[in-house]
């Protein structure tokens, strides 16, 4: 990840043997990747070879202090792993379907998190929502702090 939200450019690093199968479908779940920002991204990447392994562990960190910081919350969770996302049952907190949970953290609380039954054809008998992770520390701590305080 390049940290650009909405830049429809991707890429995949893997195994030759992942790889094939990959582009076996990647032509059925692509859609509008003008070539000049493949061909830009490529440049780019280039540049900073090391950026892509360094992801894991900055990711973790995001994680760790998100998951350190959201210990004094009533939430519930286990720590993800290979995602840049957390999801938190909230159980403990409030009775609400996770769509009215989340619209009422977004309006009250100030912090925006999305419903995990929007995901799922059958919703999860548990009270989860998601948290992005890929923030600012400042943002991180700042949304912690305001969601320890329910």
């Amino acid at each position: 990840t390049y940290h650009t939200t909405g830049w429809k450019v991707g890429y995949c690093i893997a195994p030759p043997a992942l790889t094939t199968e990959f582009r076996k479908i990647h032509q059925y779940v692509t859609f509008t990747t003008p070539t000049p920002l493949q061909l830009a991204l490529a440049d780019y990447m280039q540049q900073d070879p090391q950026h892509c392994f360094d992801l894991p562990g900055f990711y973790q960190q995001k994680r760790d202090r998100f998951c350190e910081a959201m210990q004094a919350s009533r939430f519930r969770f286990t720590p993800s792993a290979g995602t840049y996302f957390q999801l938190m049952d909230y159980s403990a907190i409030s009775d609400l379907p996770d769509v009215a949970f989340c619209e009422h953290l977004t309006k009250t609380v100030g912090v925006a998190a999305i419903p995990v039954s929007v995901f799922c054809q059958k919703p999860p008998a548990m009270q989860l929502v998601r948290f992005c992770f890929a923030k600012s520390d400042q943002t991180l701590l700042q949304a912690a702090e305001k969601l320890c305080a329910i």
